[in-house]
């Protein structure tokens, strides 16, 4: 095993609002509270201690929500814990996508354990609960039911609507089926699968699901999953409900914050009067003048946030001191900053998450052979083509004589200085460059031919980890690597993964 570290500055994927975090540009400054240093969490820490959290409910609700699931003793000691006042979360959170869907779920999730562990190394006296919100009340069917597993799609198809959350999977059978067929027998193969077939039965939700399943996969490592679609927990938030439903109180908060962010940046989420749905089995609409509001007071759990809204859900509710998200998340959590000073509820320090790309040591060796390293391969194809091209020493090239070829004309021009000769000597040395342009790619083409081979294995291994052009970790799920590595593929992730590392990790396994 090799690993390789690359700051993201040298990532053209990352958005130019994460580059600046990363690096404390003051243009941020008043978009956040802290910025992500660990000397920074102790007064994180004391701020989120003066909140009055509801601990006893939270723990009530966590342990109601587990009902029926196997816990570890570490997840059942983080739960209690939550009733000590110097106890607190570090959360993360994410949509329910069939079995945790593209990869970068599974490392937010390591970038959570991971922070949890290495603040309760930093302040002893304190204890830390990694924490994984699951976005139960999303609608975006179409963004959560299907993965990608080695080059094919599996899809789950039904007339459910509403909070994907709610859905039932009694449709789910075939999808398990395809999925056996795709990933066939084996030692490795029964271990995920029986995880599966438990989480993903016919008399749980997708919620349940997608809890069971991760509970299985993280559970000795103490994480602790909540569900935000509980009538208990909505309880708490009534005056914020009202007073966004009602009185429209953060439009302008939220209006003049992202008009700030977006003179400089993209905004992530759109600006609303109201920031809250109705939600109801089989739907979720977003409220307006036209639809009949139910009574907040009496039914909240008929009141669903936006992706705003949640954000400040979330930390009414929880102990919670850091959110670690990808760079969307960063960008809309910076456009609610405003509305935490205004309600006077302490604004979590912002974590970008771990990304990783996963090599095998056959392709890393084969890099190697053709003169890269796998950093290299954050580089464009036609990129990759070019320096492979360039450091072959029997490539033949005519770049010398274009230099000498400008040197000519000027001479010629030195001659004739009057301006009715310079423009014809100009026009004719832009004519015969292009020709020679022309000339210099048709070489090149014959060139490239000589190490077609070669270049055909760039494009291959390029195309193997960049699906689409995109990040392996977007498009890639957790059972392909499982079902080559096992358990161990989760334990060198969290090994190799450091949630206040500006880096992003290439590990060749």
């Amino acid at each position: 095993m090799s690993s390789d570290k690359i700051p993201y500055t040298k990532i053209s994927l990352f958005s130019k609002l994460v580059q600046d975090y990363l690096s404390q540009n003051e243009r941020l400054a008043t978009f956040y509270n802290r910025h992500n240093n660990i000397e920074n969490f102790m007064p994180q820490i004391f701020e989120k201690e003066k909140q009055d959290i509801d601990r006893s409910l939270l723990v009530e609700v966590l342990n109601e929500q587990y009902k029926g699931i196997e816990l570890s003793e570490d997840t059942k000691d983080n739960i209690s814990s939550l009733h000590n006042k110097k106890s607190f979360s570090v959360t993360t959170g994410h949509q329910l996508n069939l079995f945790s869907g593209p990869l970068y779920c599974i490392y937010k999730i390591l970038s959570v354990i991971n922070l949890s562990e290495k603040l309760k190394e930093k302040y002893p006296t304190y204890h830390f609960v990694p924490m994984f919100w699951m976005a139960s009340e999303d609608h975006d069917f179409e963004e959560i039911n299907h993965i990608y597993l080695f080059g094919k799609k599996i899809e789950w198809k039904t007339s459910q609507s509403g909070a994907v959350g709610r859905m039932n999977l009694l449709e789910i059978g075939d999808v398990l089926e395809n999925l056996l067929k795709l990933i066939g027998e084996g030692e490795k193969t029964d271990k995920i699968f029986s995880i599966i077939e438990k989480a993903y039965s016919k008399e749980n939700s997708l919620a349940r699901a997608s809890r069971i399943f991760l509970n299985a996969l993280f559970k000795d490592d103490g994480l602790v999953i909540i569900d935000g679609d509980d009538v208990r927990l909505k309880k708490q938030i009534t005056p914020l409900i009202r007073k966004d439903v009602n009185e429209k109180k953060f439009y302008s908060l939220l209006k003049d914050q992202s008009t700030k962010l977006g003179e400089h940046y993209k905004v992530q989420a759109k600006v609303r009067e109201i920031n809250f749905f109705t939600i109801r089995e089989n739907e979720r609409q977003r409220i307006d003048t036209s639809i009949e509001v139910p009574n907040i007071d009496k039914h909240p759990e008929k009141f669903s946030p936006n992706v705003l809204m949640r954000a400040l859900y979330q930390e009414s509710i929880l102990p919670n001191i850091a959110y670690i998200g990808g760079g969307a998340e960063i960008a809309y959590w910076m456009q609610i900053k405003s509305v935490f000073d205004s309600e006077k509820i302490p604004f979590p320090i912002l974590v970008l998450r771990n990304s990783a790309l996963i090599i095998s040591e056959k392709h890393n060796e084969k890099l190697k052979s053709l003169g890269f390293s796998s950093s290299d391969l954050f580089s464009s194809e036609q990129e990759l083509h070019s320096q492979y091209i360039a450091r072959q020493k029997d490539v033949k090239s005519i770049d010398n004589e274009l230099e000498h070829f400008d040197s000519i004309f000027e001479k010629i021009k030195s001659k004739y200085s009057a301006p009715v000769y310079q423009q014809i000597i100009e026009a004719e040395q832009q004519r015969q460059r292009k020709t020679l342009n022309i000339l210099q790619k048709k070489l090149d083409k014959i060139e490239k031919q000589k190490h077609k081979s070669a270049l055909d294995q760039i494009s291959k291994i390029k195309q193997y980890y960049f699906p689409n052009n995109g990040l392996q970790e977007r498009h890639e799920n957790l059972i392909a690597f499982y079902l080559k590595y096992g358990d161990n593929f989760i334990k060198k992730m969290k090994e190799e993964l450091n949630p206040l590392d500006s880096y992003f990790v290439v590990l060749a396994l």
